[in-house]
C-alpha cells in the first residue's frame, strides 16, 4: 500500500491533521477572495512609477516608429536614472484618428471583440501579433511597456454580438447601452455585476498579457463618472492574468471618500483633471500646477508603496507634433515653473510621466528628468507631509531620506510676488538645533545654520537636504 506520508503518527495523531488539512481546504476559497485586497502581495509599483507617455505630444496620432525612436533616447538617457515605462495613450486601435474629428475613425477589433492595433500606424501588428512585437522592443531595450484602454466594451463589437474569449458568453451580455463615456463614445460600460462583464475583462487582461503588456492606464473609470465595479473586476483580471501589469486609473478628480478601494485594486490613480503647462486654473479643464498643491496635502496619508496618488503627467519641454490639447508648442511653462512642478511632483511622491517630447526636448528639460538628487526624494523618501505655515502665499513640504537621516525641505512661492521665507526648524517639525543644508538643484552643501531661510522669486522653489 502507498505511503501517506503520516504513517509515523499514530491513528489519532493523523485523524487530527487531517482534519486540521480539511479545514484550511475550506479556508481556501475564502483566502481567495481576500487576494483582491492585497495587490501588494505582487510587489508592483514599490515605488512611484517613472516613464513617458505619449499623450502631450502626439495625442492620437502616435505610431510605431515613433514609439520605438522615444523608447530608444530614454534607454540611452534616461533609464539610468529610474525611467523605466513607455506608455502608449489613447487611439492605438483606431485608423485616422485626430483631435476634434471624432466619428471619422475605423476601429480594429478582433474576432472577439477587443480592440488590436491599427496596421497602418502599427505594421509589426499584422498577422495578429497585436503590440507583441513593440513590446519585444521595448524590452529589449531593459524598459517595460504600457497602453492606454477605455473602460467598458466596444459598442461594435455589441452591434455584432461577437463571443468573447474562453466563455459562453457574447458582448451583449456584458454591455451596458445606458452607459458610455462622456466625452467618448467608442464603448458602452460593462456590467460589472454580470458573469459576462468579468469574462470580458479576464479576456482582455489575458490578450495583454501575451502581448508583453507591463502597465494599463484605464480611462473614464476613476472620475465622471467613478465606476468602483469596473475598477474591482478589471483589477481582478489584470491580476490573475499571469504577468504582472500596473494598474492606472484615470481622470480626476478621484473621490478622496474611496481612497481605500482604490489603493486596494490600483497602483495609481488620478488626484485631478487633465494638468496641463499652465500655473493656475479656475476651470475644471485644464488643471495647472498651482491648482495640485491642496489635492496633493489632502492625498498625502495614501501614499504608499503599490499605491500611489497620481498629479498627472509632466508637460514639459516641446509639446509637438500633435498634443493632447492646445496647438503644437513648446511648454508655456517658465523655468522656475517646470522646477517648480518637478519638485512638487517628487516631494509628493506622486508617479512620474513626463509627457514632452524626449527626441525634442532641450537641455533645461533632461536636467530636471536627470537630477538624481530630485528624484531620488520621488523614489526614496518616506513621512511626506504638507506643513501648515502661517504664510498663505507659501506653501512647504518635508520629508525624510529612507537612507543616510537627514530631512528633505521644498518651499514654493504659489504666489506673483517674491517671497522671504523663514521658519526656525522646529517651526516645520524638526529638533531645534544647527543643521548643514544642501540645494538639491544646485548639488550644493552651504554652512550650517538655525532656521529655514530662503527668498523665492514668483512660483519659484527650493528643495534641500539637512543633516
Amino acid at each position: 500500500m502507498p505511503s501517506t506520508g503520516l504513517s509515523f503518527y499514530t491513528p489519532v495523531m493523523q485523524r487530527r491533521i487531517a482534519l486540521a488539512l480539511f479545514g484550511l481546504w475550506l479556508c481556501l476559497p475564502a483566502l481567495g477572495q481576500q487576494a483582491p485586497h492585497r495587490r501588494g502581495a505582487q510587489a508592483l509599483a514599490l515605488k512611484p512609477p517613472m516613464g513617458w507617455n505619449s499623450w502631450d505630444s502626439f495625442a492620437t496620432s502616435i505610431d510605431e516608429a515613433q514609439v520605438r525612436a522615444e523608447a530608444l533616447f530614454m534607454a540611452r538617457h534616461l533609464r539610468g536614472y529610474g525611467w523605466r515605462y513607455v506608455v502608449i495613450d489613447e487611439g492605438w486601435y483606431a485608423s485616422g484618428p485626430q483631435e476634434g474629428e471624432a466619428g471619422r475613425e475605423r476601429l480594429h477589433l478582433d474576432a472577439l471583440g477587443r480592440y488590436v492595433p491599427d496596421p497602418d500606424r502599427f505594421p509589426s501588428a499584422v498577422g495578429g501579433a497585436g503590440l507583441r512585437p513593440l513590446a519585444a522592443y521595448v524590452h529589449s531595450l531593459g524598459l517595460r511597456f504600457g497602453i492606454h484602454i477605455l473602460r467598458g466594451i466596444p459598442r461594435q463589437a455589441v452591434a455584432n454580438n461577437l463571443p468573447i474569449a474562453n466563455s459562453p458568453y457574447r458582448a451583449a451580455q456584458a454591455a451596458d447601452p445606458n452607459d458610455t463615456c462622456p466625452w467618448n463614445d467608442f464603448n458602452y460600460g460593462i456590467k460589472a455585476a454580470s458573469a459576462a462583464g468579468r469574462a470580458y475583462y479576464r479576456s482582455l487582461a489575458r490578450l495583454y498579457a501575451r502581448w508583453g503588456v507591463d502597465f494599463v492606464k484605464a480611462d473614464c473609470i476613476a472620475s465622471h463618472p467613478y465606476k468602483g465595479g469596473e475598477i474591482r473586476i478589471l483589477s481582478q483580471a489584470l491580476r490573475n492574468a499571469g504577468r504582472p501589469m500596473v494598474l492606472s486609473l484615470s481622470p480626476g478628480p478621484a473621490p478622496l471618500a474611496e481612497a481605500h478601494e482604490l489603493s486596494a485594486n490600483a497602483e495609481m490613480w488620478r488626484i485631478s483633471n487633465d494638468v496641463w503647462d499652465l500655473w493656475r486654473t479656475g476651470a475644471g479643464f485644464p488643471q495647472g500646477v498651482a491648482n495640485q498643491f491642496a489635492r496633493a496635502a489632502a492625498w498625502e496619508r495614501y501614499a504608499g508603496p503599490g499605491h500611489w496618488p497620481d498629479a498627472d503627467m509632466l508637460p514639459l519641454g516641446p509639446l509637438r507634433p500633435r498634443p493632447g490639447w492646445g496647438r503644437p508648442r513648446a511648454s508655456r511653462l517658465s523655468a522656475e515653473e517646470a522646477r517648480t512642478m518637478f519638485t512638487a511632483w517628487c516631494m509628493f511622491r506622486s508617479p512620474l510621466m513626463m509627457g514632452g517630447n524626449l527626441l525634442l526636448a532641450d537641455p533645461s528639460t533632461l536636467a530636471l528628468l536627470t537630477n538624481a538628487e530630485v528624484i531620488a526624494v520621488d523614489q526614496d523618501s518616506t513621512g511626506n507631509r504638507n506643513v501648515p505655515v502661517p504664510d498663505a502665499a507659501v506653501t512647504i513640504w518635508t520629508a525624510r531620506p529612507a537612507r543616510g537621516g537627514g530631512h528633505y525641505i521644498a518651499a514654493f512661492n504659489l504666489s506673483d510676488q517674491p517671497q522671504h521665507v523663514a521658519y526656525a526648524w522646529s517651526a516645520l517639525g524638526l529638533p531645534a538645533r544647527r543643521y548643514r543644508v544642501r540645494d538639491l538643484w544646485q548639488h550644493r552643501w552651504a554652512g550650517a545654520s538655525g532656521r529655514f531661510d530662503t527668498t523665492l522669486a514668483p512660483h519659484a522653489s527650493v528643495i534641500d537636504l539637512v543633516r
